[in-house]
């Protein structure tokens, strides 16, 4: 399954289900009505984005510690090791903070 994310701002925001489901989930749109089908209204962006950045952070710091373990212990590791939740989680800020700024909803599975 794929999440669509439309607005009439922006591009849509296409994300594999387990992505999709991973930010609805942080921005507290997890309920099994909103999974598959749901708004976020500008009212709403704020918190959403805050709550969005506070994860990043979060994942942020736990990758430098996940890096410093490997680097302690001696082993090689990339500080990219596949995809952050930066790199996933940016494009629906940046989408959310155009639509908040032209007082536009976000909605997914219609």
């Amino acid at each position: 399954m794929l999440y669509k994310f439309k607005s009439k701002v922006t591009g849509d925001l296409i994300m594999l289900e387990p992505n999709g489901r991973q930010i609805l989930q942080l921005i507290g749109k997890d309920d099994p009505t909103s999974a598959h089908k749901g708004i976020l209204l500008p009212a709403d962006m704020p918190a959403a984005i805050a709550a969005l950045e506070h994860a990043i952070a979060q994942d942020d710091a736990a990758q430098q510690q996940h890096l410093q373990e490997a680097q302690a212990a001696g082993k090689t590791q990339s500080p990219a090791d596949g995809v952050t939740l930066r790199q996933r989680a940016l494009p629906f800020i940046e989408m959310l903070q155009r639509c908040q700024k032209a007082d536009k909803e976000v909605v997914w599975g219609v």
